[in-house]
């Protein structure tokens, strides 16, 4: 074998793993890209959020649910969580009776929760309050409902103190209602 024959040979050998290194950069940048295009986190600003709150708020997507229809974005502050919600491509002829939210906030006030609820046209919202004994997850959502899509906004306090309002959160389910 000729010396130069070698050394062509070592090069082919040495360009594979360099092209596998290469084709697995450019997979990871492509779902990079697909995490960046969470539209949840479309949905509010970070300002917006930290008005309400009072505190920063980091957020951040994840990729898409199983189903491919439903995008999460999610926050924290040191007295909250935050989960912004996108549901789209839904069947404008499904149940939208809220039959099954109904069951599940009664759930919670069968087990002592002070459970709120406040209709404002496609918008509604609630609180959910624990019972004495329960004193962990106050929660305030304000959902919006259109013809194939369903949208979020949730916040979880630790305490009672640390609980949003509905009168504070329903104005960015109005600007939300914008962004879908």
């Amino acid at each position: 074998m000729r010396p130069e024959t070698s050394v062509v040979i070592l090069r082919s050998r040495s360009n594979w793993p360099m092209t596998a290194i290469c084709a697995g950069t450019l997979c990871v940048t492509f779902q990079a890209g697909i995490a960046n295009a969470n539209h949840a986190c479309d949905l509010m600003t970070v300002s917006e959020l930290e008005t309400v709150l009072g505190s920063p708020v980091a957020m951040k997507g994840a990729a898409p649910m199983a189903s491919g229809k439903t995008e999460i974005c999610t926050g924290q502050t040191p007295t909250a969580a935050v989960t912004l919600r996108l549901a789209t491509g839904l069947n404008p002829d499904r149940d939208r009776s809220g039959s099954k939210e109904k069951a599940g906030l009664e759930l919670f006030k069968n087990m002592g929760a002070r459970v709120e609820v406040k209709r404002f046209g496609p918008i509604i919202c609630s609180t959910i309050e624990p019972p004495e004994h329960m004193q962990t997850g106050f929660n305030t959502t304000c959902t919006v409902v259109k013809d194939t899509a369903v949208a979020g906004i949730e916040v979880t306090a630790k305490s009672r103190a640390d609980m949003v309002a509905i009168e504070k959160l329903h104005p960015l389910a109005e600007k939300m209602a914008t962004r879908f």
